[in-house]
C-alpha cells in the first residue's frame, strides 16, 4: 500500500506514471451501480446500507482500475446526528431542514455515523491494492446547505446570515468540532487519505473567504493533523485567485476545477495538485478524449506531487467506456 502511486506522489517521490482516480467514480453511469441502487428506497438509505455501500465503493477498482477508492457516502451525512433533517428525493437535490436554533444542535462523536466507519473497514478488508479516501464537507459548505435548505444558488441567504454575524461563528465552530470527530472515526477505521470538499466557497468574495471560511478550514485541518498523520486533500471550486491563500494551509494537496490555471500554479506552489480536466470532455469522441488527457499530462511541470482527476465529478449520463478510456490513457502515459 505504501508503494501506491497516489501515496508516493503525495510524499513527493518520483513516479513512473501519474496516479488517477475520479470524483463520483462510482455512480449511475455504471450499470452495476444502477442494479445495486434498486435495492434501496432512497439515496440516503443506500449510503447507510453498509453491505451495498462496500460493493459500490469497490466497483471503480474492479471495473476501471483506478489508483484509489473513495468511500461511497455523502458530505451531508454528519448533519443528521447533529439534529438536522436530511432528505434525498429521486431526481432532485437534497432537502435540509434545521430550525435555526443553534442550541438544538448536538455535538457528535467519532461513532455517531458508525455505518461510514464500517464501510471503510469493509473496503479495507476486501482489497489491499489501493488507498482508501475518506471525506467530509468543508465547514462553510455544510453551513450553506443548512441555511439554504439545499443547494442554494450563489448562497445568498448564507451570505446574509454570515454578514449579520449572529450565530455564524458559533455554528462554524460547532461544525469544525463535529467534523473533527467525523474524520476521526474514518481514520481510525482505516482511511488512508481524507479529502475535504468545499463546493460553495467559490461564491464568496475574496476577503470574505479569508475572514469567514479559511479561518475555520485552518482549524479543521490543524485539528486533524494534530491527531493523525494522514494526508489531506482540499477540493474547492472556482477562482484561482484564492490559491495563494491556500498555500500555507496544512494540507498535502489542493484539488482544483478546470477554471483554475493549475499548471501555472504548480510552478510557484510546492504542494501536490489534483485535477483538473473538464468533465465535459467525456461527452466528446474517443480521439478527443485521449488528446485532451495527453495534452494536460504533457503540460505537468513536475514528476511527482500530481494526481490526475477531473475538475469535478462524473455525471450519470456519461458513457462508461469513455470513462474507462480516460483512466487507461492516464495509466499508459509514462513520465519522461
Amino acid at each position: 500500500m505504501k508503494d501506491s502511486p497516489l501515496l508516493k506522489s503525495l510524499r513527493g517521490e518520483i513516479l513512473e506514471r501519474f496516479p488517477v482516480w475520479l470524483m463520483r467514480q462510482a455512480g449511475r453511469y455504471m450499470k452495476e451501480y444502477r442494479e445495486l441502487r434498486k435495492k434501496e428506497r432512497d439515496f440516503l438509505s443506500f449510503c447507510k446500507n453498509v453491505e451495498l455501500a462496500i460493493k459500490v465503493s469497490l466497483l471503480p477498482l474492479e471495473l476501471l482500475g483506478v489508483d484509489a477508492l473513495i468511500i461511497f457516502s455523502d458530505i451531508l451525512v454528519p448533519l443528521e446526528p447533529m439534529g438536522v433533517s436530511v432528505e434525498f428525493k429521486n431526481g432532485e437535490g437534497p432537502t435540509i431542514f434545521w430550525n435555526g436554533n443553534i442550541k438544538s444542535l448536538k455535538r457528535i462523536s467519532y461513532n455517531s455515523a458508525e455505518f461510514v466507519n464500517e464501510i471503510i473497514k469493509g473496503v479495507k478488508s476486501a482489497q489491499k491494492e489501493v488507498p482508501i479516501i475518506g471525506f467530509c464537507g468543508a465547514p462553510f459548505t455544510l453551513l450553506s446547505y443548512m441555511i439554504e435548505g439545499g443547494s442554494g444558488k450563489e448562497v445568498k441567504n448564507t451570505k446574509l446570515y454570515m454578514w449579520k454575524g449572529e450565530g455564524y461563528h458559533t455554528l462554524m465552530n460547532l461544525l469544525v468540532e463535529n467534523l473533527l470527530e467525523y474524520v476521526k472515526g474514518q481514520v481510525l477505521a482505516g482511511a488512508d487519505i481524507i479529502q475535504i470538499f468545499d463546493s460553495w466557497a467559490m461564491y464568496l468574495p475574496y476577503e470574505d473567504y479569508k475572514d469567514y471560511a479559511e479561518t475555520y478550514l485552518r482549524k479543521l485541518f490543524e485539528g486533524i493533523k494534530k491527531q493523525f498523520d494522514v494526508p489531506l486533500i482540499y477540493f474547492y471550486r472556482g477562482s484561482g485567485s484564492f490559491l495563494h491563500v491556500l498555500e500555507d494551509l496544512p494540507v498535502d494537496a489542493i484539488s482544483v476545477d478546470w477554471t483554475v490555471d493549475m499548471v501555472g500554479a504548480m510552478k510557484d506552489i510546492k504542494k501536490a495538485f489534483q485535477g483538473n480536466l473538464d468533465p465535459s470532455v467525456l461527452y466528446t469522441d474517443e480521439d478527443t478524449i485521449q488528446r485532451k488527457v495527453l495534452e494536460l499530462l504533457r503540460c505537468i511541470p513536475r514528476k511527482t506531487k500530481y494526481i490526475f482527476n477531473l475538475g469535478h465529478g462524473l455525471m450519470p449520463d456519461m458513457d462508461f467506456q469513455k470513462v474507462k478510456l480516460l483512466v487507461d490513457t492516464v495509466k499508459s502515459y509514462k513520465i519522461a
